[in-house]
């Protein structure tokens, strides 16, 4: 029903009610039928849901099936290695999960515990789940709404509605009956909502609608939509895929190719399978699982609470970030910014001095406890004057108030009377226009171009007057105290932006993302501020507000989202249609926000970033990752986080896919080359294990690469292998097979009896090198610096000294069939094992030539270039 249109007394009648309230009884049955006035949302999950989730990875999945291939064939070390590692990534991802939803149900602080309701004739204090519609609920200033209330009674209320219209000044509110049946609810002006707060003044108001039938709860319904997959999920579940496939066709074509050359079958099946566990990275989840962890550990330090681990790596993709304004780009605090004094002096002293005067004495801003309450516009007004005048407290002091005239939307004006020495000082303020209306003459005609200039950049502009009165007015003055004013000043306020934030979004546009600003707020004050930061350069052709949106078909939205930067007096399913539109345009797309009404669009977008100190518990259930000091700066940090985790995950897969490569060539082509098969399938499973394992997951503290932040995202439906990197595991995987078969063929022929061991030590080897060497996909190794990334280079060393155990500790001799090699073969293994890091160095030092080198010229381009300069250009 539009309550909005309903007079109140039909209102009360039509939910058989009272301006004196309900009884205790009746309340009591509506509240049995109607149930608690409580928004309905998914239950926080079970510890056993959250566990179970780790497992439903392609990746996973396959790695259970490696299990079992290797118990089948009695190989139970490699069993268990890999169980060992899959509970390891279950526990990393549990604990972060569980951390983080723990974290969330702390910050619920959003609804109101207790509301002042009528009942039985008597004002009582009552839970705020238990009011119910037809309770009449007094309110204040401070009071937060239990419900949604038709108001029946305003005493100059003026509401914070931030939360759930994006409106960053406060509301006036009044009982008059509203036409229009399709209103926002920031139109619904004798309406107040639930979740809001009263900024000044009080009221009374009959409850209309509770729980999930309020307009807080219709906006939660939106939020059932589930997300899709992040980008990396699609990638990893694609490369699983695409692996297992590869995988079995090259293992089933081994087997083949060595019963065709007369190998044992038996022989042949266990390199095989061996060889199929091997080429599986099982390292893989838990280097994805430590490197997400390590980013959202990082990220908590610096007040960023990630909610779901893959939420890290996400925000390396984002290609559009839609923020909110208020309490997101700007600080959610009205602040003075400008100030214009009236002319000349005014009873022998400068206007200057009597505007701040003016600003300090009328304002009805109370302190409670160690903050003060009030309208954030006095309080601005207040901290403003404070600042100028030394002796405000004192001067308080001695200029009693001893009257006012309250503010009204009709006058538009508030007046306080103070004592002034034997005399009164009448102030008032109020807007621009109508206070030049009760002004002496012309006096503050020169103040209206200067007005509507500060209005025209933002800012919401008041002026304040003067008068004095010989004695105390009587109730026939009152009714002239606003009148014959002396005009003394203007002062312009705004929700000025956030310090950090021009250089945070600056930092966007470099890094190739564009920062959108969606605002409920005016489309003057929300060009103001995106002018000022950097988000929009032209208004005319940028900026487009909530009517000029709803006007707009699908098609003609689709084809000017991508030019549009700022949003203006939009509404909640406003913003959800344009995240929807810039997916559809191929866009990944983050959103912020703090409000209610930005929980749709965050639980929508490919990644929601919510405040975690302004935000609202609906907007914080709806992200995926909550900012804890409401810093939009955090982002800029997130972003370059998220995009050296997939760098480093990416690493990895180029490292471990070359060495499964140089492995796979290496066994695959000796038996067609006529060679014997030269790796035994413990050898597979040991290089598979230690070079895969333990330098590959020091990959995950590898430092950022200088130009992270200076290069366009990655496309959300770009392959894992992109860049080049299918094409470098290829050819360095034959270097390093190729390398192995030279070794092997030669040592054949000399008839050199260690040939197995050396061929094994130089593959294990190469992979070390061919580690160091992918650090950076253009930085030399030499460039960056071994101790860069110690980590790295204590699992290398680590690897060499178990290799090193492995051919001289005479033991393992016999588990692993080695043996001892002379210095010659040893330094022969090591010089042939770093032939592939010197391949790979040389791939980076022509990437780099390239990069230098500037574009050849075209025929016309040269020929232009002969001519000079045309004539008359």
């Amino acid at each position: 029903m539009n309550w909005h249109q309903c007079s109140t007394e039909q209102a009360l009648q039509e939910l058989q009610s009272n301006r004196d309230g309900l009884s205790n009884s009746e309340a009591a049955t509506r509240l049995l039928r109607d149930g608690p006035n409580r928004l309905r949302g998914k239950g926080r999950r079970t510890r056993l849901a959250i566990l179970a989730d780790q497992f439903k990875d392609v990746m996973i999945l396959i790695l259970l099936a490696a299990a079992v291939i290797s118990s089948l064939i009695g190989d139970h070390k490699d069993t268990i290695v890999i169980l060992v590692i899959v509970l390891l990534n279950a526990a990393l991802g549990f604990a972060q999960e569980f951390r983080a939803e723990s974290a969330l149900e702390a910050l619920k602080r959003l609804a109101a515990p207790a509301a002042r309701v009528w009942r039985d004739r008597q004002l009582q204090i009552v839970p705020a789940d238990q009011v119910v519609a037809g309770d009449v609920v007094a309110v204040e200033a401070g009071d937060m709404i239990p419900a949604d209330l038709r108001l029946i009674e305003s005493h100059s209320l003026l509401m914070e509605e931030a939360a759930l219209t994006g409106e960053s000044q406060p509301v006036e509110k009044s009982i008059a009956v509203i036409s229009g049946a399709a209103l926002s609810p920031g139109d619904r002006l004798n309406m107040v909502f639930k979740g809001s707060t009263v900024a000044y003044g009080r009221g009374l108001g009959l409850t209309v609608a509770t729980g999930m039938n309020t307009e807080l709860g219709r906006i939660a319904l939106l939020l059932q939509e589930k997300s899709g997959p992040t980008p990396l999920q699609q990638r990893l579940a694609d490369f699983g895929k695409r692996l297992s496939l590869a995988v079995l066709g090259i293992c089933a074509l081994l087997f083949v190719v060595g019963l065709m050359r007369g190998e044992a079958p038996l022989q042949m099946l266990l390199v095989s399978i061996s060889l199929a566990v091997a080429a599986i990275p099982e390292a893989l989840p838990a280097v994805v699982s430590i490197a997400l962890a390590l980013g959202a550990r990082r990220l908590a330090s610096r007040q960023a609470l990630i909610r779901k681990l893959p939420a890290v790596e996400t925000l390396g993709s984002v290609t559009y970030i839609c923020s909110d304004k208020t309490g997101t780009l700007t600080q959610n605090r009205m602040t003075v910014v400008e100030t214009y004094a009236a002319q000349g002096d005014w009873q022998g002293l400068p206007c200057s001095s009597w505007l701040t005067l003016a600003m300090l004495l009328n304002q009805d801003v109370r302190q409670s406890g160690d903050e003060e309450i009030g309208d954030p516009t006095e309080l601005a007004l207040l901290r403003y004057a404070r600042d100028q005048r030394l002796e405000s407290a004192a001067e308080l002091q001695r200029h009693l108030r001893i009257d006012e005239l309250p503010f009204d939307s009709e006058r538009k004006r508030m007046t306080t009377v103070h004592r002034y020495g034997e005399r009164f000082l009448c102030v008032t303020k109020g807007g621009v226009e109508s206070l030049l209306a009760a002004c002496a003459d012309d006096a503050g005609a020169a103040l209206l171009p200067l007005a509507e200039d500060m209005a025209n950049r933002g800012m919401r502009v008041l002026a304040f007057g003067l008068r004095l009165l010989d004695q105390a007015p009587d109730d026939e003055q009152r009714l002239r105290l606003e009148s014959e004013l002396r005009p003394v000043g203007l002062a312009g306020m705004i929700d000025p932006p956030r310090d950090e934030a021009r250089q945070a979004i600056a930092d966007c546009f470099t890094a190739g993302i564009t920062p959108v600003m969606i605002t409920g707020d005016h489309p003057l004050t929300a060009s103001a501020i995106a002018v000022k930061l950097g988000i929009m350069r032209d208004p005319e052709t940028e900026l487009i507000h909530g009517p000029q949106l709803a006007a707009l078909d699908e098609t003609s939205f689709e084809q000017l989202v991508e030019r549009i930067r700022v949003y203006a007096r939009v509404a909640p399913e406003q913003k959800l249609r344009i995240v929807r539109a810039l997916q559809k345009k191929g866009h990944y797309v983050a959103m912020t926000g703090d409000g209610v009404n930005d929980a749709p669009a965050l639980r929508r977008a490919n990644i929601g970033v919510a405040m975690g100190r302004t935000g609202t518990d609906v907007s914080r259930e709806a992200a995926h990752m909550v900012l804890l000091d409401d810093n939009f700066a955090t982002i800029s940090s997130a972003v370059r986080e998220g995009r050296r985790i997939f760098d480093n995950i990416r690493k990895f897969i180029k490292y471990t896919m070359t060495s499964n490569s140089g492995e796979i060539w290496t066994i695959f082509l000796a038996p067609v080359l006529g060679l014997p098969i030269p790796l035994l399938p413990i050898h597979i499973l040991w290089i598979n294990l230690v070079t895969d394992g333990l330098p590959g997951l020091a990959f995950s503290s590898e430092p950022a690469e200088p130009d992270v932040m200076r290069r366009p995202p990655r496309k959300p439906t770009e392959s894992i292998f992109a860049d080049g990197m299918a094409w470098h595991i290829l050819w360095v995987g034959l270097l390093m097979g190729g390398v192995c078969l030279v070794l092997q063929a030669l040592s054949i022929y000399f008839h050199v009896g260690h040939w197995r061991t050396m061929v094994f030590t130089v593959l294990c080897l190469s992979q070390m090198g061919h580690a160091l060497a992918i650090r950076s996909d253009t930085l030399s190794l030499f460039q960056m610096g071994l101790s860069t990334n110690r980590f790295l280079l204590g699992a290398i060393s680590l690897t060499l000294a178990l290799q090193l155990a492995l051919i001289y500790f005479t033991p393992l001799h016999f588990v692993f069939n080695t043996q001892s090699l002379s210095p010659t073969e040893l330094a022969l293994c090591l010089a042939l094992s770093s032939v592939v890091f010197w391949g790979v160095e040389a791939e980076k030092a022509l990437k780099r030539r390239r990069r230098r080198t500037p574009p050849v010229a075209s025929g016309q381009q040269r020929r232009d270039l002969r001519a000079g300069p045309k004539t008359g250009s």
